[in-house]
């Protein structure tokens, strides 16, 4: 899944054409790398822990409402942090609420707890708001302002990586060291195999949790550019003057994103369940794990093709098409069986990729001086991941396959964003940032 996406605005305020900010992009690029891997982890933890903990679909997927909830929860808290202690020093603060979360997912682990499970993905998750709050505003100006967003697409390229490797790792060291991983089909487990496997996510999260610490320690001691007047807001006096209510594609916009982000985490968190099935691929648990990382290698790859065609078309009717074509996907999803409804699966993420960018960059189009309150109802709005679980609701009275076509009815709103809920209502001058 993509993370927020800063405006730049100001960036020219504090670029330096004698510094070399390589190093400290790439730093930055680490970040979004890890967090993007972390969130994907999840994926192929969520089958593991139904095994586990014997859960039905809706428990399943509360696990990922809760990593969601932490997004509208934490993000508030996280910028009066910053605005108290700083940027990096947040980011220091971040990674280490992070490793704190994959220290104590070991502890859970080791009971093994449902509960405690969810306390320590919740903490997880609450470091990550807080690294992508802090982090996206540097992205900005580590470089010459007119690269900021080349520099921007980068990041979020080193995002998707993180996301399509992490399904590789958890496939290995989670569902491949573990009886409910390598079995075919859902398999009861003993009371001793519960807590074997259980203890099979110690190694993983001992590892993610010692990187989370070096990265802490080297941000900690890195020399990132001060932020200089380029996060300072317009006068609150000026913003007055102007209603967020006036700009149908924000108001649009920030549904779009909820909506949207229900229907990436929902395929992702049901993709292994859904295609080890006996009439889809009939394929073990770690098996499926490593074609989910084809899911996510097509999101980086449609991000590339989305870009270049948006150099030559309307951005808005890019993501009408791709929306077409995600609808499409899902129906061959739900209506067939084998390989087929596999594969359809796995091109949703094709589709998907442009998704929250597009969306984004829509949304506060035209905003001018009010850019910074639209940009922040847009990122609360990834919290409409929290309700996924409704499908897992769907999946355990309807059945897994026909819980997709909430997915279905997703896209459609994504297209009807992209056909007219998009269209710019109140054009506002844009105005720098002092």
């Amino acid at each position: 899944m993509a993370g927020p996406i800063s405006s730049g605005a100001g960036a020219a305020a504090t670029y330096n054409p004698a510094a070399r900010y390589g190093p400290a992009l790439a730093l930055l690029a680490s970040l979004f790398f890890m967090w993007g891997f972390i969130t994907v982890i999840n994926n192929t933890l969520l089958p593991h822990l139904r095994s586990v903990f014997d859960l039905s679909y809706t428990q399943t997927t509360l696990i990922e409402s809760v990593w969601f909830i932490a997004y509208f929860i934490a993000s508030i808290p996280s910028a009066k942090l910053i605005e108290r202690v700083g940027y990096q020093k947040s980011m220091v603060i971040g990674l280490l609420v992070m490793a704190a979360g994959a220290l104590g997912m070991t502890v859970a682990a080791s009971i093994p707890s449902y509960g405690v499970t969810l306390v320590m993905l919740f903490v997880i998750a609450s470091g990550i708001t807080l690294l992508q709050v802090a982090a996206n505003p540097y992205v900005a100006i580590v470089g010459k302002p007119e690269t900021a967003s080349s520099r921007l697409n980068l990041v979020q390229a080193m995002n998707s990586a993180g996301t399509m490797l992490a399904p590789l790792f958890g496939a290995y060291l989670i569902l491949g060291r573990s009886k409910g991983g390598t079995a075919q089909g859902e398999v009861v487990l003993t009371q001793a195999e519960r807590l074997a496997d259980a203890q099979s996510v110690v190694l993983p999260y001992v590892l993610v949790a010692g990187v989370l610490a070096v990265l802490a320690i080297i941000i900690a001691r890195f020399p990132l550019p001060a932020m200089g007047s380029a996060t300072q807001r317009h006068n609150k006096e000026e913003r007055k003057k102007y209603s967020l209510w006036n700009h149908r594609n924000l108001v649009f916009g920030v549904p779009a994103i909820f909506i949207y982000l229900i229907a990436e985490i929902g395929v992702a968190n049901l993709f292994v369940n859904f295609v080890s099935q006996p009439d889809i691929a009939n394929l073990t648990h770690e098996q499926a794990g490593r074609y989910l990382s084809f899911l996510w290698g097509g999101m980086m790859v449609g991000r590339f093709i989305g870009s270049a065609v948006m150099q030559k078309f309307d951005a808005g009717h890019v993501l009408a098409a791709f929306s077409i074509g995600a609808f499409v996907v899902m129906l061959v999803t739900v209506f067939t069986t084998g390989p087929v409804a596999m594969w359809s699966l796995i091109l949703v993420g094709l589709f998907h990729s442009i998704m929250f960018p597009t969306i984004f960059t829509l949304g506060i189009k035209g905003l001018g001086p009010l850019t910074e309150e639209g940009s922040g109802l847009l990122i609360m709005a990834i919290a409409g991941g929290s309700l996924v679980i409704v499908q897992g609701y769907l999946a355990d009275h309807y059945g897994l396959q026909t819980s997709f076509l909430l997915t279905a009815a997703c896209e459609l709103y994504v297209l009807f964003y992209a056909l007219w809920g998009s269209k710019t209502t109140e054009v506002l001058p844009d105005q720098q940032l002092s």
